[in-house]
């Protein structure tokens, strides 16, 4: 019985974060926040980290902000692939795009 009741809350917790996750992930059609997660922490981190302490995600909850907008986000990632030189795609972009609004901005238009 408890082993059902666990197997059970499982497949439920895992259904949730799925809807949570495609709740913002939505917005960015195609876009896939795994491998956007795993482009920022290749090539994103490392500055974040430098500049902001911590685990780098400083620069996303500060106070003062720069994003205001799920356009304004896609844009702030373009541009620090652009001024950077990352040479990230458009997908790319917008996998990095999707997985931080997933994780930390939850626009949801």
């Amino acid at each position: 019985m408890i082993k059902q009741l666990f197997i059970f809350l499982t497949f439920t917790l895992i259904s949730l974060s799925a809807a949570y996750a495609d709740q913002y992930s939505a917005i960015y059609p195609g876009s896939d926040p795994v491998a956007g997660k795993a482009l920022l922490q290749k090539h994103c981190l490392q500055c974040h980290v430098k500049s902001f302490g911590g685990n780098g995600s400083g620069i996303y909850t500060r106070e003062n902000r720069l994003v205001k907008t799920s356009g304004g986000l896609k844009a702030q990632v373009r541009n620090c692939n652009t001024m950077i030189g990352l040479k990230l795609f458009e997908d790319e972009e917008l996998n990095v795009t999707s997985y931080l609004n997933q994780t930390y901005y939850h626009f949801e238009k």
